[in-house]
């Protein structure tokens, strides 16, 4: 079934790693319901790439705009809302969708330096994203955020390093911000992608016993569209969603209900085995 378009007309929302996969879903499904979205990221060509794709769903008076920003600075995150506020003067929401991971392998081979860099990717740029937008929300009467989380927040990916702590510590975030901040009118809520068909998930060879890992464990047996995403963003962010808050979906074809991926036959050839079994690395 087809939904007619609109029901966003007048509202602004701000959308982080807009330029690409899930990010550019999630503003693309905003736009087409009449909303004015600010997408950001830290490449310019590409969320000017993305902004040009995005505009032709416009439908009834959205809009699409964007400005390059870093998510783990505070001052370029202040700039990206400030430029959200332009179009309408109001932001009635955010989908703190910018992240990614690193330092793959057990965690007693981890680097300091990489485990923070991606503790910070994604739980403190969900934090400032929250921190600089909240206010605007509550001046305008209400609003929605997004935390991105990934099915990794809640279902063990070994060898996944900080990328599984962040995830978890996003959910976390948006269970407190949606207590804190419920009785002004903003609901904070996370989205649990499983395999998403997107850039970064073609790293992961169709013919490998990883790739393998995740549809035999996903009840629906296949991968997800970054649309998927957007969908249940948009319903998220509108007022059919307005009694939800606090809470975590999965988008994953049901392989929560399972076991998560196996990346021991990815990692172990360039660990080798004994280290993923806990030994430690032989010095050179």
């Amino acid at each position: 079934m087809s939904r007619p378009a609109g029901g966003l007309e007048g509202r602004a929302f701000l959308v982080t790693g807009g330029g690409t996969g899930i990010g550019s879903a999630c503003a693309r499904a905003f736009v087409a319901d009449g909303a004015a979205v600010t997408i950001c990221g830290r490449r310019a060509e590409v969320l000017e790439a993305a902004a040009e794709k995005i505009a032709a769903s416009a439908q009834v008076g959205g809009s699409v705009r964007f400005v390059v920003a870093d998510v783990t600075d505070e001052a370029s995150v202040a700039a990206a809302v400030a430029s959200a506020l332009e179009p309408t003067g109001r932001l009635d929401g955010c989908v703190a969708n910018a992240g990614g991971g690193g330092g793959m392998g057990p965690y007693h081979v981890q680097e300091t330096d990489e485990f923070l860099r991606v503790l910070q990717l994604n739980v403190l740029g969900t934090m400032l994203c929250v921190k600089h937008t909240v206010p605007h929300m509550v001046a305008g009467g209400g609003g929605s955020f997004i935390g991105m989380s990934s099915i990794a927040g809640h279902v063990t990916h070994p060898y996944f390093g900080a990328y599984c702590v962040s995830k978890a510590g996003i959910e976390e975030m948006m269970k407190n911000c949606a207590d804190e901040f419920g009785g002004r009118g903003v609901r904070f809520n996370a989205i649990r992608p499983g395999f998403i068909e997107t850039e970064i998930m073609e790293g992961v060879p169709r013919d490998s016993a990883t790739f393998e890992s995740y549809i035999e464990n996903t009840p629906m047996r296949g991968v997800g569209q970054p649309d998927d995403v957007g969908a249940l963003a948009r319903f998220l962010v509108g007022s059919e969603s307005r009694w939800i808050t606090g809470t975590s979906i999965n988008v994953d074809g049901g392989h929560h209900l399972r076991r998560g991926p196996d990346f021991g036959p990815f990692i172990e050839p360039m660990l080798g085995q004994n280290v993923m079994q806990g030994e430690k690395p032989q010095e050179d």
